[in-house]
């Protein structure tokens, strides 16, 4: 029976290694396809790397079940496994990723009632602290003794690129105009000021990031610097992000997950929670595509949270949505949504096909507009933890999808989100100010995601959240469509008096058929925004707008959508009579 064990941790975790190994070598052509331009392959490697986990963890189950007798639990064996497996994470690279990828075999494998810290890792077996691999993980540099001018080009120097710079020392000299200009006023820099660099570039969609920050005494000024291809075979800096809300929405859950080559992601992340405080752990792994360690960071800090607190699951604000039952916890900030067992009229859809809307979007690129979803099978609740109301609401709603046992509510599918203020909400609230501007960023939001191919269908405001950032993003998905798949029309003009006055339409409608000029009369019923919008962004409600976008997209014209303000790219600021300090 030992030797079973150690044959079965050791089966376990080569399907990780097999996995990880994997994953770094999509990983790490990121840089070819950013050197030769190649975005659709890039989307394509994206998707690919989203599917991976899932399709190993199967592939190990199945040798497991081809060479053990599985069948049946023992549970004398199972813990002998997890004390094996332990063993052969000694100096393991990834020891948070392996285990996270046990605990996936063994849920995959039993029953849910062998979920326990005896069993799986509830908790971390390994520490990851101080880990590190043989190339390290950032560069310390020291402007105080070499010169910021001679600093910031090293920095540049770093990356691993095989395409020279258009114009280095014009990238330096701008980086070093906007330090001297917007940062350093800010900070009394200390003797022994260094700056800290990660070794590995992170590449995104049509860019590579170079991360670092300074260590100025017990301060931290974290900053980016996005590197674009021009496609003329040079690289060029494009901007210098050091505000930390730019920061921030940089690495936010509403954009695709970087690519990033690390044999000891734990040290990344690492660098990166000292960068972004506001950021979880769970939250740092998901944005490097880590989505798996992500929910499994995220279920041991709700799990601490639920022991540490003592309010009561409800209801979620806003209006109630006939696809989804929305709940919270109102100290936690995230929501949990279970698709209905029933979906009223007017909807047509299917539990099948709101799974697969909402794997689109996993699977998509979020341009910064999109909530990214934990998802999860067979979560579990403490009933005491439920509010009435909202046991009755599952009762009404959810049947199929919940059991009792013993003291715990189980769900048997959801997806978590970052909680968001509901735009309706939000613009009904006397107290908030800038709606305009908010409302604008809604606008935004719909015609970034139409460049990006999806077509929010549902633009009514409830399914928009504002972020405590004035950010507006969009997080429902039933009843979404790719933009290529629409019809967009004018509405026909009226040729007797009969069809102007019909209460029905008079002219045919097929399934994906859109008109525009309608958007109007239901994204709001407040007057004064509909105004708004009318007059400040008409082309909202316009067919051949969309018809534009829609053939960029058919063309492979891909819209630049840039994760941070065009205010503050070179081009705009040195294009100005603004001059360096």
């Amino acid at each position: 029976m030992d030797t079973d064990a150690a044959l079965i941790a050791l089966t376990i975790l080569q399907g990780f290694d097999k996995h990880y190994r994997i994953f770094l070598q999509i990983t790490r052509g990121a840089q070819q396809r950013f050197e030769n331009c190649d975005w659709q392959l890039d989307s394509e490697a994206a998707r690919n790397r989203i599917t991976l986990y899932n399709k190993r963890v199967n592939e190990a189950i199945t040798i497991l079940k081809s060479n053990f007798e599985l069948q049946q639990f023992d549970e004398q064996c199972w813990k002998k496994v997890k004390i094996e497996y332990l063993h052969l994470l000694y100096q393991h690279k990834q020891p948070e990723l392996a285990e996270t990828f046990f605990n996936s075999v063994f849920t995959s494998l039993f029953h849910r009632r062998y979920y326990n810290n005896n069993h799986i890792f509830v908790r971390p077996g390994l520490s990851t602290e101080y880990l590190d691999d043989e190339q390290v993980t950032y560069i310390s540099l020291y402007p105080t003794r070499n010169g910021l001018t001679k600093t910031v080009k090293q920095v540049l120097l770093l990356n691993k690129l095989n395409l020279p710079y258009e114009d280095i020392n014009r990238d330096v000299h701008r980086i070093v105009c906007r330090i001297k200009r917007e940062m350093m006023p800010q900070y009394q820099l200390r003797k022994h000021f260094q700056i800290r660099v990660l070794t590995s570039l992170f590449y995104r969609n049509k860019a590579a990031y170079i991360i670092g920050m300074g260590i100025n005494g017990d301060e931290i000024i974290p900053f980016v610097i996005p590197l674009l291809n021009n496609e003329k075979g040079t690289i060029y800096v494009d901007a210098l992000i050091h505000r930390p809300t730019d920061i921030t929405n940089l690495f936010s859950f509403a954009r695709a997950y970087f690519m990033v080559d690390s044999c000891t992601p734990s040290a990344v992340v690492d660098f990166l929670s000292h960068m972004l405080p506001a950021k979880s752990k769970a939250d740092i792994y998901t944005s490097i595509g880590l989505q798996k360690q992500g929910k499994s960071e995220f279920y041991r800090d709700f799990l601490h949270h639920l022991k540490h607190s003592s309010d009561q699951l409800e209801i979620a604000p806003g209006i109630k949505g006939m696809v989804m039952t929305v709940f919270n916890l109102p100290s936690y900030p995230y929501v949990f949504k279970v698709i209905n067992d029933h979906f009223p009229p007017p909807k047509k859809t299917s539990r099948a096909l709101v799974k697969k809307k909402y794997q689109i979007i996993k699977m998509h690129d979020r341009v910064g507009r999109m909530a990214d979803t934990l998802e999860y099978s067979y979560a579990a609740f403490p009933l005491h933890r439920i509010s009435s109301e909202l046991m009755q609401e599952f009762e009404a709603k959810i049947p199929s999808s919940m059991e009792i046992e013993n003291d715990m509510l189980i769900i048997r599918h959801l997806y978590i989100e970052r909680r968001l203020e509901p735009l309706n909400l939000f613009v009904a609230n006397p107290h908030n100010k800038n709606i305009e501007k908010v409302i604008t960023d809604y606008v935004n939001a719909i015609e970034d995601m139409a460049a990006a191919n999806i077509f929010a269908g549902d633009l009514l405001l409830k399914n928009f959240g504002v972020t405590r950032h004035g950010r507006v993003i969009f997080y429902d998905y039933d009843e979404i469509e790719f933009m290529t798949d629409m019809n967009f029309r004018h509405l026909p003009e009226a040729m007797t008096p009969e069809q102007e006055m019909a209460s029905e339409p008079w002219y045919s409608i097929g399934d994906f058929d859109v008109f525009p000029e309608e958007f109007v009369h239901f994204i709001t019923g407040n007057t004064e925004l509909r105004k708004f919008i009318s007059q400040q962004h008409s082309e909202l409600f316009n067919a051949d707008y969309w018809k534009s976008v829609q053939q960029d997209i058919l063309n492979h014209r891909y819209h630049d959508i840039f994760p941070y303000s065009n205010n503050s790219r070179f081009e705009r600021i040195f294009n100005s009579t603004v001059k360096c300090p």
